[in-house]
């Protein structure tokens, strides 16, 4: 009888230790360092009152959402009062826009955040306010006005040779930097446009206002931290020493308020121009790494990509080490993805295959998880989510009529939750895998010694004892590689592929990645 009892309990233990090893690895929050956040246009996103605009309360009701897809954050496109739909020129800093619903619907939205654990970023746009702003009001009033000296200005007769003399750049296509109020001979700066005009960061005053703004969101409001617009824009191209002073006492006034805020900036350049930000803004958004996603994926060159992350992040790593990388595959200001890969589904869920398994913090635009589309105009990057089949969907947003996103070009939600291979469920399936494999979180990056076919990217992943190697053949095209030695445990695989004797074939937009 003792013998049967002992029989039997080393086999429950045995069924047991056998089920342990079928366990699914702890999925794992690695916001800021390597957490995903989640880009929401409120305006787009759900409309809860059905007056046809999205707003705050419709966000919280969508946070469950948020939490199923796997972020660990949102960061809202700009919520303060504006004249116009997108709101980056600000007219009052210290309230939200009454579309959007009151501040105590905001902060409701907050605390329902923060008990899914989901921290809140929002926009925080100082480089300029919009031309209606009290401030502006008042200081084009007249020179002796006590707020003339918070914008800058020059004599008409001094600055006729620069009028039309602005460049276009990758983010902005205004040439006409001076601007004429209407009022005497002054003419304002605004780098964006006449209804933007810059604030003078030279100004201690300014430089305190905004400091109190951030001081407001943080204590009063209780945000977890601010992407900041225009990052390099706060002084001229020609001041880069003191933009990178700026940022440097913009973060040691705002710790001293919240010692873990959280800042990311846009700096729109390539990387020796974003690398000096760091040390004043922690967080800063890779845009090499968007514009070199689509090369590798539109050109079918492998390690293009890769050969390209891992110059950054070294670079950066000799600025600071402590460097947060926001990678992100498309954004408010650039065309869908989808759009950029000529609505080619393989290559799409491809390039986010890459993206969640690549170093970083990576940033998903609302829609993107469904495949919506989008060109510019901006606004039509910025189309209403689709959450169900128009005649069910009671709160799309209705603020503009949608001319790429529309039910008979993307599947709404509903229908995607309901489809193992559909986009969403591929997004979703990614984040849990990338927060369940500290590798693919925090790991680091290195890159195969061995040449490789032109179509193939490869490199390996590794945190502590765990390794994991990563490739994809970007090309249509069938390639046999030679599997490194000791990966055997396949945890992610996307399009068809054969193993043989050491040897992997992939078939074209086909991907693995490989515990060791």
């Amino acid at each position: 009888m003792k013998r049967n009892l002992l029989t039997i309990s080393i086999l429950a233990l045995a069924v047991f230790s056998s089920c342990e090893k079928k366990v699914a690895p702890e999925v794992k929050n690695y916001w800021p360092q390597a957490g995903v956040t989640y880009e929401i246009f409120v305006q787009s996103f759900y409309d809860s009152n059905g007056d046809s605009i999205g707003d705050f309360n419709g966000v919280t009701q969508k946070l469950d959402y948020v939490k199923e897809l796997g972020a660990n954050a949102i960061w809202f496109m700009p919520i303060m009062p504006s004249p116009t739909y997108h709101k980056y020129d600000v007219t009052d800093y210290k309230a939200v826009h009454p579309d959007y619903g009151t501040m105590e619907d905001f902060k409701n939205l907050l605390d329902e955040a923060h008990k899914r654990d989901i921290k809140i970023v929002v926009d925080l746009i100082i480089n300029h306010t919009g031309s209606d702003h009290p401030w502006f009001l008042e200081a084009k009033s007249g020179r002796d006005n006590p707020y003339r000296d918070y914008y800058v200005w020059a004599q008409k007769d001094t600055i006729a040779d620069f009028l039309n003399k602005k460049t276009i750049t990758l983010d902005s296509d205004n040439i006409r930097q001076w601007h004429d109020p209407g009022q005497g001979e002054d003419f304002y700066y605004g780098f964006f446009w006449g209804g933007m005009p810059d604030l003078n960061f030279d100004n201690p005053k300014v430089r305190e206002e905004i400091y109190d703004i951030g001081r407001f969101w943080l204590e009063e409001i209780g945000v977890d931290g601010f992407r900041l617009d225009a990052a390099k824009h706060i002084f001229p191209d020609d001041r880069p020493l003191d933009n990178h002073g700026f940022w440097k006492e913009f973060r040691s006034k705002m710790e001293a308020i919240k010692p873990d805020v959280y800042l990311v900036g846009e700096v729109y350049d390539k990387k020796e121009i974003v690398a000096p930000y760091l040390p004043g803004l922690p967080a800063l958004f890779n845009f090499d790494f968007h514009y070199t996603l689509l090369e590798t994926m539109n050109t079918e060159n492998g390690m293009l990509l890769a050969k390209k992350q891992k110059e950054v992040l070294d670079f950066y790593q000799a600025i600071t080490p402590s460097f947060i990388d926001a990678t992100f595959s498309s954004n408010h200001d650039q065309p869908r993805i989808l759009n950029e890969l000529g609505s080619d589904s393989k290559k799409y869920k491809q390039a986010i295959s890459i993206l969640l398994t690549m170093p970083g913090a990576p940033y998903l635009y609302y829609g993107e998880e469904i495949g919506m589309l989008g060109l510019k105009p901006d606004e039509h990057i910025r189309e209403p989510f689709l959450w169900d089949i128009k005649a069910k969907d009671t709160g799309r947003a209705q603020w503009i009529k949608a001319k790429y996103s529309k039910d008979s070009t993307v599947t709404p939600l509903a229908q995607q939750r309901m489809d193992p291979n559909s986009y969403f469920n591929h997004y979703k399936n990614l984040i849990q895998l990338r927060n369940s494999y500290p590798a693919l979180a925090v790991g680091s990056l290195t890159l195969p010694e061995s040449e490789l076919q032109k179509t193939v990217m490869a490199y390996f992943r590794k945190s502590g004892d765990q390794e994991i190697f990563v490739v994809h053949n970007v090309g249509k095209e069938e390639v046999e590689i030679d599997l490194p030695a000791g990966f055997k445990a396949v945890i992610f695989s996307l399009g068809e592929s054969e193993e043989k004797a050491g040897k992997l074939k992939l078939s074209g937009n086909s991907s693995r990645v490989y515990l060791k």
